[in-house]
C-alpha cells in the first residue's frame, strides 16, 4: 500500500469538485470511485440502489432512520430489546471497508464519502476540500440541471446542509475546514484547468 497514492475531494455542491476528479483521475489513469461506491454497497448488502443512495451523504428522514436490514427468516423471532444496526449505519460501515480496499489496491480518486477520514492514517493520502464562489455554483447549478437561480440557490444551499451534516456526524471534524483537509482550493479563483494542474503536480511530487 505504501506505493498506492489515493487522493480524497470533499466539495461544495457546485462547485465542480467531482468534474474536477474525474479530470484528474484521467489525466493520471487511475480509477474515480465516487457513486460506484454506492452501487458496491447496494450489492453487498443485497438492497436496492437507490435504497442506498437514500442515506449516502444526506440527512435521514424518520422512514429511513428506523430503517433496518435483517434476514427475513430471522426478523419475526428478533427479541423487541435486541439491537439492530440501522440501514445508515450499515451502508456507512461497509463503505469504508470498502474505501480500505480500494486503498490497499492501487492508487484513485475518491470524491465525497468521508474518505478523507476513513483514510487518514494513510501517510500517501492527498486530501483536498474544493470550494467555489457562490455566484459561479449558482449558475453551474442552474444549467445543469435546467433550474431557476433561485432555485439553484436553495438545493445548493439543502445539499451542503447534508453533506456537512453526514459528514460531521461520522467524523466530528469541520466540514470544510483546514483542520479536517490538507488543503483547500477555490475553483472561482483558480480555474478548473488550473485546479487540476495543481493536484497533479501534487500526485507526482508526492
Amino acid at each position: 500500500m505504501a506505493e498506492h497514492k489515493i487522493v480524497t475531494i470533499g466539495r461544495q455542491f457546485g462547485s465542480g469538485g467531482h468534474e474536477i476528479g474525474n479530470r484528474l483521475a484521467t489525466r493520471l489513469d487511475i480509477p474515480l470511485y465516487d457513486n460506484n461506491l454506492v452501487r458496491m454497497v447496494a450489492e453487498k448488502l443485497d438492497i436496492r440502489e437507490e435504497t442506498a443512495q437514500a442515506v449516502d451523504e444526506t440527512t435521514l428522514n424518520s422512514f429511513l432512520a428506523g430503517y433496518v436490514i435483517a434476514p427475513m427468516e430471522y426478523s419475526t423471532y428478533i427479541n423487541a430489546t435486541e439491537y439492530i444496526q440501522p440501514l445508515s449505519e450499515q451502508v456507512y460501515e461497509l463503505q469504508c471497508e470498502i474505501i480500505r480496499k480500494l486503498a490497499e489496491r492501487g492508487s484513485c480518486v475518491i470524491v465525497g464519502r468521508c474518505a478523507d477520514f476513513v483514510l487518514r492514517d494513510n501517510p500517501n493520502l492527498i486530501n483536498v476540500f474544493i470550494c467555489a464562489d457562490k455566484e459561479d455554483r449558482i449558475k453551474r447549478i442552474a444549467q445543469r440541471y435546467d433550474l431557476s437561480e433561485r432555485k439553484a440557490a436553495d438545493r445548493i444551499k439543502k445539499i451542503d446542509r447534508e453533506r456537512k451534516y453526514y459528514y460531521e456526524s461520522h467524523t466530528g471534524l469541520d466540514w470544510g475546514s483546514v483542520q479536517a483537509h490538507q488543503m483547500l482550493l477555490n475553483a472561482s479563483r483558480l480555474g478548473m484547468e488550473k485546479t487540476v494542474d495543481i493536484l497533479e503536480e501534487l500526485y507526482k511530487g508526492w
